[in-house]
């Protein structure tokens, strides 16, 4: 299998230490990854590999949405569905890192067609409770998290074959964010962008510029060369689209956290959030995702519909 990794040069000053380390890691526990680009909302989905046992999960997939038509398609999802298949390997978990806002998710979709267990971090239960009055939803909506397999709380740990994750809880983009943490590398969502972007907006309900800071910290604790594999990236000021960076990366050159304090970044947070529009997706986004993806159900004409509350945001 090749690396569709396409990493920006300022990203590639690997120096022969990390190199080789990584080299070790993987072939010791034997983990591929594979990235997947979806440029309409620049968000990247990933595959993690146990090669020997052929078992995999896959994190943050993308359903496509076409706003003007309402139409949805599952080109992009189909993508990984076919490396899936291609490469002969067993699906164990289709995870979500946060309830995303700027893409509808694919993971019922996935799991429909490959299998596994479909999880994300417990505290969707909050932000399922929020958006549930938020679009006037039927009292019996659950708000339990019962749209998914596995809810998973801090410090819980499960196994992609023999590959053991760990979950770390990272809210202030959302309450709701959690990371995944392999060998050597992490699956952070939202939460930190490449270096040269900086992190995640903290507007959306629940979310808050002071606990972004604080769950940051606890990634850049983790090893120097983690691998920290992002879920977007924007190619700022016309570089190429990159998602792979490490703490070490992160720590000395992330243009929102590198040499601030916490007030100063709250500051910064702040000041930036407050220019930023909505996502384009964030309406017909979040009623699909707190849903695990399930689309709404047909109503009397067979037709299924999604709600678009005015002058709520």
């Amino acid at each position: 299998m090749q690396s569709v990794f396409r990493l920006a040069p300022d990203w590639q000053r690997l120096d022969a230490a990390r190199e080789r380390g990584r080299n070790e890691n993987r072939n010791s526990i034997e983990m591929q990854i594979q990235a997947f680009f979806h440029e309409p909302t620049f968000s990247v989905s990933y595959v993690l590999i146990d090669d020997a046992n052929r078992a995999a999960a896959i994190i943050d997939p993308v359903l496509d949405y076409d706003q003007a038509a309402g139409r949805t398609s599952t080109r992009f999802a189909d993508t990984i569905v076919a490396f899936i298949r291609d490469n002969g390997l067993r699906v164990e978990w289709v995870l979500d890192t946060h309830v995303h806002a700027d893409h509808l998710t694919a993971i019922a979709y996935v799991r429909e067609q490959l299998g596994g267990k479909t999880g994300i971090g417990w505290r969707v239960t909050v932000v399922q409770s929020m958006f549930r009055d938020f679009y006037n939803l039927p009292a019996d909506f659950p708000v339990d998290g019962s749209q998914f397999d596995r809810l998973f709380d801090d410090g819980e740990t499960f196994r992609v074959g023999s590959i053991e994750v760990s979950v770390m809880h990272m809210p202030g983009h959302t309450p709701a964010c959690v990371i995944y943490v392999a060998p050597g590398a992490a699956f952070i969502g939202d939460t930190l962008f490449m270096p040269d972007y900086g992190t995640a907006r903290c507007d959306f309900p629940g979310g808050d510029a002071r606990t972004l800071y604080r769950s940051i910290q606890r990634i850049l604790k983790l090893p120097d060369e983690t691998r920290l594999l992002t879920g977007h990236d924007y190619g700022p000021n016309g570089r190429a689209f990159a998602w792979d960076s490490s703490v070490a990366e992160q720590r000395t050159a992330n243009i929102h956290i590198a040499g601030k304090t916490e007030d100063e970044f709250v500051a910064l947070r702040k000041k930036r959030d407050h220019g930023l529009s909505a996502p384009a997706l964030i309406l017909p986004a979040l009623q699909v995702n707190i849903r695990a993806g399930e689309l709404p159900a047909p109503e009397a004409d067979g037709v299924r519909y999604l709600r678009i509350p005015l002058n709520r945001l």
